[in-house]
């Protein structure tokens, strides 16, 4: 086998239709298109969801839900993944930037940290935000968090 001998399987493909090429052709004259009326026309295109003067689908659906525009994302970072990210990169602290650095946020994430699991080590953490069990068991295991961005 030879890459210029290569085609097609027999009937898999189909030749496009050639429109306006003559009467002979059987799609001359009008080419397809119907007599006269705004759709025969060159330069035609209907706008995006049109459906002839009927309210289209995105309108007559119902709207639900309500966006917060003012609502924080966060990533959740639970201890045990921590303590794997900590093991894996040799951290002495745990911040922001070191995340960056090793790709596991993205430059614009904020970060919470979780209270799932089991942290081994005593390092200090630069988070977010954090909740309450992760924070006791960060200082039980003889580290600190710190808020980033909290009013100080």
């Amino acid at each position: 086998m030879k890459l210029h001998t290569l085609k097609p399987a027999e009937g898999s493909t189909k030749s496009s239709k050639r429109i306006g090429r003559g009467q002979g052709s059987t799609r001359g004259g009008t080419s397809t298109r119907g007599h006269k009326g705004g759709k025969s026309r060159s330069g035609y295109s209907a706008k995006k969801g049109f459906e002839g003067g009927q309210m289209p689908l995105q309108r007559r659906t119902p709207k639900r839900g309500f966006n917060n525009v003012n609502r924080v994302e966060y990533v959740g970072l639970n201890l045990d993944t921590a303590q794997k990210i900590i093991d894996k990169y040799n951290l002495s602290a745990f911040s922001f930037e070191q995340l960056y650095a090793h790709k596991i946020v993205k430059k614009f994430d904020k970060i919470k940290l979780l209270g799932r699991g089991e942290l081994k080590s005593g390092i200090n953490f630069e988070v977010h935000a954090c909740s309450e069990k992760a924070k006791a068991a960060v200082e039980n295991a003889g580290g600190d968090v710190t808020i980033i961005g909290a009013a100080e």
